[in-house]
């Protein structure tokens, strides 16, 4: 650590428009917003139909005083909406009247679990059950009743400050994977729609039984204009998941009881892996499950047997034009629970852990004996425990012509802990160990230190520093990190700095590239035109991006400049944007077989077009297009979208990834079409899609799975994976025809013993 700290000293925090950082202090500080929840008492708790005409509501106090955060914050909204909020000993429930002067206006959007409702009609709640201002619970719905729920960590925002969807990483501060057990129903008729939504206390953490007070929020989608609403006001350049801003509920008790659920698995599985000379049709089956156990009402053991995830949609196909490896988001649920908690490091460039590395080798799944994982609050304090213990796998090795072993019997283990204090601010620590339990020389330690400093409204600091141990490696094993982020409803400034060392290697994390330093910077104003109806918003703005080596070499850079234009629909377009880029080679790189690239430094230019129509319509187009110099020669694609809807019940969409490069080395056109589709035969029935085709692969990859969901995500799943190679056998090495064919079926349920 003491080349960590020798480190520090140059590293000097930019202090940032002092005058409108005192300004930011006091906004959005108005009087704060309380909600008292109703008890039901001797009423009939209500019958969950989506139709509010229960004698229960009419008990509890009406919550109302809606304002606008989109298009124009603190306006009163176009249309009235009324919550009520009730509670008896299992559950709290809550009531939202959506009243809509033309309810054929309403846009539904998909009907499946966790689907998007950026672009529907929606009600969403937050509810921050310890009142510590950061982390929450949300839960929403749309008119046709889908159940949405997630997690917030760190205020939505990444444990390297920027906002992000858990599904990118676990440094996200969104985590929608997240699958909690409620209930909830809608209604439309002439004056709106209406959601009826049971939360049991048992889905929820608190710190104690008793008399309870949590943040809460509210905010409501109206997408025909556009227009979000909110119960507590917010800022534009923030959204829901800005907890400090939310208002508090209050007026009720939870029980003390513990949870205690038991959710195990059946399997069974039919396979042929046609590229294994001389394979036949293989019939298996297994059986394990998870537990859950509420060691009290804030602390909570999760444990894991023969883990399966059968059910988990197949990643996307990605194109890959640089020298460092791919990022792949974590999509297993056991992995994704309370994954927040566990986020340290830089989002996508260098995660202390990073959970993909347990139970994957090689695109090929090891086999997970069992796990524990231990999360909560002690003292005000949160902390996570995990520990995975993998079984050995072998593989068929061409060139030995048998299985080989690529993965050791292996044991992970994660201790995390961290205090978060007023407006934003935490400290903390992480230490990770991979141990292979046959060789006790053959280990990885990973420990680091992060904390977030919070200064007023606008200004985010963040920071981490990190050190790994492996056997036989005598260099500095370092990383740090520190970044500012500063946002206002004009402007959004970010910087930082970064430094790997040569020797650095969190091998339970994601690292795509070493040795270097890295810094970047971004500056965008955001200008509304209050006058102009049919536009929301320009955004000017400029970054920059480089990487040095140790040497000072320039391994990479990128200068970007371009302006946003959004319109009140949604639709979006840039002008098309500059970059002026850099790479430099140290040593020769093959980007393609027989396709080499001499070492050296390579300046460009090219243009960037990004753009999008209303995605709220029932056909929609994504349309990004690049074009200009690449290395010593010129690069030209696409990454689009074509989306179609019909009505609520049928989704599907067309990507193309398409780049077409020439280089003085040699030219190569790369490419991946993917088509993927859904369709909803009620909001926990669905048959899903993705059909993926790779053209230097050569290889087309079907999943098609069936679900009929009961509570938390468990129930039936049909899930069929088939590989087909088309290419030729000179090219690619492998006969034409199919690769692996399999069909599983898995049935889980969840059973409440407790709680």
């Amino acid at each position: 650590m003491r080349t960590v700290l020798k480190r520090l000293g140059p590293l000097v925090v930019p202090v940032l428009l002092a005058t409108d950082l005192v300004a930011q202090q006091t906004e959005g500080t108005g009087p704060e917003r309380r909600a008292v929840a109703a008890a039901i008492g001797e009423l009939a708790p209500p019958l969950l139909d989506g139709v509010l005409d229960d004698d229960a509501w009419l008990s509890a106090a009406i919550i109302d005083g809606f304002v606008q955060r989109e298009p124009v914050e603190g306006r009163p909204v176009s249309e009235r909406t009324e919550v009520r909020i009730l509670y008896d000993d299992e559950a709290l429930y809550v009531g939202a009247w959506n009243f809509l002067s033309d309810p054929s206006t309403i846009v539904f959007g998909e009907t499946r679990r966790d689907a998007s409702v950026d672009n529907t009609d929606a009600f969403l709640l937050i509810l921050d059950t310890y009142l510590d201002r950061q982390n929450g619970f949300v839960f929403g719905t749309t008119p046709a009743g889908i159940e949405y729920d997630g997690q917030v960590t760190n205020e939505g925002q990444g444990a390297g400050g920027g906002a992000q969807r858990q599904q990118r990483g676990s440094g996200g501060g969104f985590n929608l994977n997240w699958d909690g057990s409620w209930e909830v129903a809608t209604s439309i008729d002439d004056d709106g729609w209406y959601a009826e939504i049971r939360i049991p206390f048992s889905t929820l953490r608190y710190p104690s039984g008793g008399p309870q007070r949590w943040g809460v929020n509210f905010a409501r989608n109206i997408r025909d204009r556009n227009e979000q609403s909110v119960w507590t006001p917010i800022p534009r350049q923030f959204n829901l998941y800005r907890v400090s801003l939310a208002g508090e509920l209050t007026g009720f008790e939870a029980p003390s009881k513990r949870v205690f659920t038991i959710t195990p698995y059946v399997l069974g599985d039919v396979s042929r892996e046609y590229s294994i000379p001389g394979s036949s049709t293989e019939w298996d089956g297994a059986i394990g499950g998870d537990v859950k156990i509420g060691l009290n009402q804030s602390l909570t053991l999760d444990l894991t047997v023969n883990t399966d995830f059968a059910q988990v949609e197949v990643d996307d196909v990605q194109v890959n034009l640089t020298r460092f490896p791919l990022f792949f988001p974590e999509k297993r649920p056991f992995f994704l629970e309370n994954a927040g908690t566990f986020a340290v490091g830089s989002p996508q460039a260098a995660e202390l852990f990073f959970s993909r590395r347990i139970g994957l080798s090689e695109g090929a799944e090891v086999p997970i004996l069992g796990g524990a994982r231990l999360t909560g609050k002690v003292g005000g304090m949160q902390v996570g425990f995990l520990n995975v213990q993998t079984r050995d796998l072998s593989l068929f090795d061409e060139e030995l012509g048998e299985d080989a072993e690529v993965e050791p019997n292996t044991n992970f283990g994660v201790v995390r802990l961290f205090q978060e204090f007023d407006n934003r601010t935490r400290v903390g620590g992480l230490f990770v160990s991979r141990i292979n339990t046959d060789n006790s020389d053959d280990y990885n330690l990973t420990y680091g230190v992060d904390g977030r400093l919070g200064i007023g409204e606008a200004l985010t600091l963040d920071a981490w520093v990190a050190g790994t141990q492996t056997p036989d490696v005598g260099g500095d094993e370092y990383g740090l990190n520190f970044g500012s982020r500063y946002e206002t409803r004009d402007w959004r400034i970010t910087a930082g700095y970064r430094e790997i060392s040569d020797e650095f290697n969190p091998e339970v994390g994601f690292l795509p590239r070493s040795e270097y330093r890295h810094a970047n910077a971004r500056v965008l104003r955001a200008i509304r035109f209050p006058e102009v109806s049919w536009f929301r918003e320009l955004r000017p703005h400029v970054s920059w991006s480089q990487f040095w080596d140790f040497t000072g070499f320039s391994e990479s850079y990128i200068f970007h400049m371009d302006s946003h234009f959004e319109f009140e629909s949604g639709q979006f377009f840039q002008f098309p944007g500059l970059n002026f880029t850099g790479e430099g080679l140290q040593e020769p790189f093959e980007i393609r077989e027989g396709i080499i690239i001499p070492a050296g430094s390579y300046n460009n230019i090219d243009w960037e077009f990004r753009s999008r129509t209303n995605l709220a319509a029932p056909l929609s187009l994504r349309l990004n297009i690049d074009a200009g110099g690449f290395y010593n020669g010129t690069r030209f694609g696409t990454n689009s979208t074509l989306a179609y809807r019909f009505e609520d019940k049928f989704v599907t969409s067309l990507r193309l990834s398409w780049f077409d490069v020439n280089l003085e080395q040699g030219d190569f056109v790369t490419s991946v079409l993917a088509l993927k589709g859904s369709y909803s035969f009620t909001p926990r029935i669905f048959l899903q899609g993705t059909l993926q085709y790779n053209n230097e692969t050569e290889n087309f990859g079907s999943n098609v799975r069936f679900g009929w969901l009961d509570t938390a995500g468990t129930g039936l799943y049909v899930v069929f994976n088939d590989l087909e190679h088309f290419g030729s056998l000179d090219r690619t090495g492998i006969e034409r025809g199919p690769q692996r064919r399999q069909l599983i079926i898995k049935y889980t349920k969840q059973f409440n013993i407790g709680g």
